[in-house]
């Protein structure tokens, strides 16, 4: 167990007199703040908080962030306040305590919005200082080792939010050493039996293999000191469950992992990186494809180092990493090796800067969220890169996760040249928006003024950046035009009793908006909008004292609503008939959906006039947007390949097909039933032109219902 007196003997190493001071004068505050407390293991609570500083003390950590580990659950668990802290060691100490601590005068509805919602206080505290982030990492890493004493649901519970959210951050953080026990000790609690099998049989394959390590690993020692390299050898040993991921994800057995040997090779500078690097590939063949340059590019949190693959005796392959000490210290402690490197230059700054980076992404997509569940969804996906590296045409290099992108890469490279991308050049290459990214490729994206955001993009984007930046986008859109729907429906409602919004008093629909129970005009306007209010109902109500409740609307004055193709969820597209640009529509308003538009001669729009009340007269905007479902029934004569001309010819004029399927007619003729995603009348009268000049097509016509 952790003491004072052994914690002082690590800060001494590296702090001065008065830093530890400081340190001790925090501890004992916290000892008589936690007084008569005793964690579930019986121990005094103190101990806890002391552990937590000694995890800090380890990576080096300054002395604010350690008092402040002292002084981590005080303001939670005891009666002593922020300020309190604040006068005794400073208003950044207190800033600290208070960015880990919980949200505890809070009621909830569920234990996942009580987390989302500390995580998203954290999160704000991290923006304004980073070691927010670090203080609560070593108090979960101390929870996690103390596990034991809870009972299994608690445990579990904790264990499978460590592995969800705080061990990927140790990763984006590049805090290596951390992460590795996170996940080793949070595997043990939710997988016991798994991690008792590959703890026994890793112990079985390390007896098996000792002597080949040794003999690869002095082989490599001698090969680099004949060349006149002073290196220190390490083998590395696999971690628990990095060997249950592997056996997972690539499906293989526990040998076949174990049949790799691992080797780490520490060497004075970055020049002797590479010298060593020729060195050990001159000694064993390198397995093409394997060699990673994170040096040159060093990964999103820091992280740099030369990784190979090498077939070594007897074809066992052996990964070797190659890196400076300064490296090593970066991989294992990440942002932590800032506060290890500062007082003698600038070295870890970069790994500081990126972790800003990271932070006020964080703060972007927590203002962008609609709630605390949403924001920590969005922190998800954003944890779990496996990284591709692409350029910009200026050849800056942007960290994406794999499968991104274009639509990712231009959310990457700022919000407004995501919201206007139209489309992408991949190597100077034209190129889909949906193609998935490579490594090395350079990325152009052209933008235009009146572009925006498009739902379908959702379908393809990964990165949680682009997804909120979309999210947010369509989410404000859609309500603006949901209320200009519902204005247009109570405009045209109004108009039928020679009435309009701007002539009715405003007392008299304040007390409309009261006694219906609406807190302002757009949330009636959104009601009306979804079906649920009819316009002319609500005209009605609004009027009922110049009207009598029995009044009908004469319908003079009144004009279509216009439909621009922009109103989201709250505007449907009947599948009977295909609705398109330029057809004559008429509009049903349903319950929830909205209103539903259907071409005016649809039989269905028939079965219902009988709601007279629920229909709508519309027209199409003249500046229609989007794409609209289309359906042809095309003749064709019984000749194999048919289906995949007519295919070929659509894809080639750069229409989507929905949806293709062919119905015997009899011997000698086939239907094709085909929908697509078309913008207008024209758009598909140039389509059925195209497609009747194929050989053996006889008849193209549109479906009507």
């Amino acid at each position: 167990m952790e003491t004072i007196d052994a914690l002082n003997t690590t800060l001494r190493t590296y702090l001065d007199s008065e830093q530890t001071a400081s340190v001790n004068r925090a501890y004992y505050f916290a000892e008589q703040a936690h007084y008569g407390q005793r964690r579930r293991s019986g121990e005094p609570y103190v101990t806890h908080p002391l552990a937590v500083a000694g995890i800090l003390a380890e990576m080096h950590m300054d002395h604010q962030s350690l008092v402040a580990a002292m002084l981590h659950d005080v303001i939670e668990d005891t009666g002593i306040e922020k300020t309190a802290i604040g006068e005794q060691f400073g208003s950044t100490v207190a800033d600290l305590v208070d960015g880990v601590s919980k949200l505890t005068q809070i009621e909830f509805q569920s234990l996942e919005e009580k987390q989302a919602e500390n995580f998203q206080k954290m999160a704000l505290a991290m923006a304004r200082d980073i070691r927010v982030i670090l203080v609560k990492l070593a108090d979960r890493l101390h929870n996690m080792r103390t596990l034991g004493v809870l009972d299994s649901k608690k445990a579990r519970r904790i264990a499978r939010e460590t592995l969800d959210i705080y061990s990927p951050i140790a990763m984006r953080l590049g805090i290596n050493s951390v992460r590795l026990e996170f996940e080793d000790l949070g595997f043990r609690v939710l997988y016991p039996m798994r991690a008792k099998r590959i703890e026994i049989a890793m112990a079985q394959a390390r007896g098996n293999r000792t002597e080949l390590v040794y003999k690869v690993r002095d082989q490599i020692k001698a090969t680099l000191q004949q060349e006149g390299h002073q290196v220190e050898v390490l083998g590395r040993e696999k971690h628990l469950y990095s060997i249950y991921k592997k056996m997972r994800s690539k499906r293989k057995s526990f040998s076949d992992i174990m049949d790799i040997y691992a080797f780490r090779i520490i060497v004075d500078s970055v020049d002797t990186c590479y010298r060593v690097l020729g060195c050990i590939h001159s000694l064993y063949k390198p397995v093409p494809g394997e060699f990673k340059d994170y040096i040159a590019i060093p990964k999103a949190n820091g992280y740099q180092s030369l990784h190979t693959v090498l077939m070594g005796m007897h074809g066992v392959p052996v990964e070797v990493q190659i890196r400076t000490q300064e490296m090593e210290d970066m991989a294992n402690n990440g942002i932590a090796a800032h506060w290890l490197y500062k007082s003698d230059g600038q070295s870890a700054n970069g790994s500081h800067t990126r972790a800003r980076e990271w932070v006020q992404g964080l703060l972007e997509m927590q203002q962008r969220a609609g709630n605390s569940l949403e924001f920590i969804e969005s922190v998800k996906i954003d944890l779990f890169p496996d990284e591709i590296y692409v350029f910009t045409p200026k050849g800056r290099i942007l960290e994406l996760p794999r499968r991104a992108t274009a639509v990712d890469f231009a959310y990457a490279v700022h919000t407004d040249v995501g919201n206007h991308c139209v489309a992408c050049r991949i190597n100077r290459r034209l190129a889909p928006l949906s193609e998935p990214l490579q490594s090395g490729q350079t990325i152009e994206i052209m933008t235009s003024e009146g572009a925006r955001p498009n739902p379908s993009w959702l379908d393809y984007a990964v990165t949680a950046k682009a997804r909120s930046n979309i999210h947010h986008f369509l989410k404000n859109q859609t309500r603006n035009d949901s209320m200009a729907l519902g204005r247009s429906l109570l405009e045209k409602g109004l108009a039928g009793f020679h009435s309009n919004l701007d002539s009715l008093p405003e007392a008299k629909l304040a007390d409309f908006l009261e006694h219906n129970g609406y807190n302002d005009l757009n949330n009636l306007l959104l009601d009306i909008a979804r079906g649920n209010r009819l316009p002319t109902f609500t005209a009605q109500q609004l009027l009922h004292e110049t009207f009598d409740d029995q009044a009908k609307p004469d319908g003079e004055g009144a004009q279509p609503v216009d439909i621009r193709g922009t109103e989201g969820f709250v505007v449907s597209y009947a599948r009977c008939c295909h609705p398109i640009p330029g057809d004559a529509i008429e509009g049903y308003l349903s319950l929830e959906k909205g209103v539903v538009v259907h071409r005016e001669q649809c039989n269905n729009l028939n079965d219902m006039r009988d709601h007279s009340e629920r229909q709508v007269a519309l027209r199409w905007d003249k500046e229609v947007e989007g794409e609209y479902l289309a359906e042809l029934r095309i003749e064709v004569e019984n000749r194999r390949g048919m289906i995949a001309v007519i295919a070929t010819r659509i894809n080639s004029m750069g229409v989507n097909i929905e949806k293709i399927a062919s119905d015997v007619k009899d011997y000698q003729f086939t239907y094709v039933n085909l929908e697509m995603l078309v913008t207008d009348r024209v758009h598909l009268a140039r389509i059925m032109k195209r497609l009747r000049t194929i050989t053996h097509v006889h008849r193209v016509t549109r479906v009507k219902n």
